[in-house]
């Protein structure tokens, strides 16, 4: 198995969005997400930005099916 991370985006602008729409998530949710390192929060208050970030694209899909 490859050591090398595959989760990286290579298109500026998609850092760009999904950067802005894991702001947004946070905001949602009420979670104090800066940019940068958020070493601050704990297992839940990042897994509720996740969670949030999930939900909106799975709503975004069955709204365009």
């Amino acid at each position: 198995m490859s050591s090398k991370n595959s989760n990286k985006l290579n298109i500026p602008e998609a850092r760009e969005a999904m950067n802005k729409f894991k702001m947004e998530a946070a905001n949602e949710v009420g979670v104090d997400l800066k940019q940068g390192y958020n070493g601050h929060l704990t297992s839940r208050e990042a897994g509720s930005v996740g969670g949030q970030m999930v939900k909106k694209m799975i709503e975004s899909y069955e709204k365009n099916l």
